[in-house]
């Protein structure tokens, strides 16, 4: 169901070029759920036939995640905290669990920011506990920035490459997030490791 309706979306927007992928990719990367796939595997396909160059799909994409991203701290900083604290208890969130997440994005805000931007499902989430925990704005814009950017890379060149074939999108795409994940997994396995021993 989401699918269809992001589709349909896609379709009315994209007729805008640039302006349409920025503001498709601003949706995506708020807290509305919206697969990233359908926008620039397809812009992808379009610049392998010439009809869209590949820097403005990205910076465009970029641009847009910003942007989404931001939507999502800055709701969560001004509003998000606030509404936790006053009914936080009903979904049991009190503010020393607030507290510890603040404290945790403190210290490992930027691993989490960059790794948590390259997991589907996650990457419209993780900045929220940012905002929430007041993490440093640059370092947020920063790692937010190589987390979508290095995404975007990697779904349009798979349009670039693969064209149009439905089949060969929904297996290709299937293998790399698993390979992101396997990725990711490695990244904070690595950075734990440095993490204790710099503590030992």
């Amino acid at each position: 169901m989401i699918h269809e309706i992001a589709q349909f979306i896609t379709d009315q927007i994209f007729d805008m070029g640039y302006l349409g992928i920025f503001l498709l990719m601003l949706i995506e990367s708020s807290f509305i759920p919206f697969p990233s796939e359908i926008v620039l595997v397809p812009a992808g396909y379009l610049a392998s036939k010439g009809d869209m160059d590949i820097s403005l799909i990205l910076l465009a994409s970029l641009l847009g995640s910003i942007g989404g991203a931001l939507i999502n701290y800055f709701g969560a900083l001004y509003v998000g905290r606030k509404f936790l604290l006053k009914y936080g208890k009903y979904i049991l969130i009190s503010e020393e669990t607030l507290d510890k997440m603040e404290n945790f994005f403190k210290k490992h805000g930027a691993i989490s920011t960059f790794t948590g931007r390259l997991i589907p499902g996650i990457r419209q989430l993780i900045s929220i506990p940012a905002g929430l925990s007041k993490m440093n704005l640059k370092v947020f814009i920063f790692y937010t920035s190589l987390g979508a950017l290095i995404w975007s890379i990697i779904l349009v060149a798979l349009g670039y490459l693969i064209g149009e074939n439905q089949e060969l999108i929904k297996e290709y795409l299937s293998q790399i997030v698993t390979i992101t994940l396997v990725c990711v997994a490695l990244i904070t396995a690595m950075y734990i490791y440095n993490h204790k021993r710099k503590n030992a």
